[in-house]
């Protein structure tokens, strides 16, 4: 009985050890048909490596050699233009680049999408940190009978009145520099630094931080805002400067007059009645 036991007992053992084999077999001549059909699919459909993104890029953006790789892309659908190995997105020395609109990570770089080396997107790229765009209203008058150019720098001085009656305070109207080596962004809607035309803007958007921004708006809407064009080499701070119709004419300024030394008077009260009266007495000191 026992020695029948054992040989059920072999007989398992082996048949079980056969199945696994046969399962390996299957399974690896399976494995190695698949690899096949996979390289043969390779093979079927020609690819070229090309520069594809490796993070989303939103609009405005600098781009980086660290945020595009080279990748495989079938060549049927290449997008036209597509940087590659031999027109690559960056070469030593060059400006960086920037984001014209947003790209999606692994997205095929096309010069649509992206800037010329020192290129910009628009006035968000061109804006420093901590910086603002303001528009201020000119004309060819407070406009500089349109010479101005983005990427001028150009002084703002505020004519207007304000009611004071401090005599030492200017009178009437008066002009006084606000903001000096305020740079221009755009002109009207153009932001072209190349544009050589010249034609009289009706406002002009200037870069600012938030407090210079402030009192730009707040001399806007309480006078009348006029422009001096700088030169582009110019790094002098202008003084403050405030000028009325007494310092352009050369009239000096209403100063308080001094006081004069008057008699000292001394006086005493005396109560007559319900009324009480000072009476003027020699004084004593």
């Amino acid at each position: 009985m026992r020695l029948l036991f054992g040989l059920v007992l072999i007989a398992g053992l082996g048949l079980a050890g056969f199945a696994v084999y046969m399962a390996q077999n299957y399974i690896g001549s399976y494995q190695t048909a698949l690899k096949e059909e996979r390289a043969k699919s390779v093979a079927a459909v020609p690819i070229k490596k090309i520069y594809v993104t490796t993070r989303a890029i939103a609009h405005g953006q600098i781009v980086t050699p660290d945020d595009v790789k080279l990748a495989p892309w079938p060549v049927e659908i290449m997008p036209e233009g597509a940087f590659d190995a031999e027109t690559p997105l960056f070469h030593e020395g060059d400006a960086p680049r920037v984001a014209m609109r947003p790209i999606e990570k692994f997205e095929a770089v096309v010069p649509v999408k992206i800037s010329e080396p020192g290129g910009d997107a628009g006035l968000t790229s061109r804006l420093e940190p901590g910086q603002r765009a303001f528009a201020i209203k000119v004309d060819v008058h407070s406009g500089v009978s349109g010479f101005l150019r983005p990427g001028d720098r150009v002084d703002v001085y505020w004519t207007g009145r304000v009611a004071t009656e401090d005599l030492n305070r200017p009178r009437g109207e008066f002009t006084k520099l606000i903001q000096t080596g305020v740079r221009l962004l755009a002109i009207d809607q153009t932001a072209d630094m190349e544009d050589a035309d010249v034609n009289v803007a009706r406002s002009v958007t200037v870069a600012a931080s938030p407090q210079q921004i402030a009192s730009l708006a707040q001399a806007q809407s309480t006078g009348r805002l006029s422009l001096s064009l700088m030169n582009a080499n110019d790094t002098t701070v202008a003084e403050a400067i405030e000028v009325d119709q007494r310092v352009l004419l050369g009239f000096a300024k209403n100063q308080a007059e001094p006081d004069q030394k008057r008699p000292q008077v001394c006086t005493t009260r005396v109560r007559r009645g319900g009324e009480v009266a000072e009476i003027a007495i020699p004084c004593t000191n």
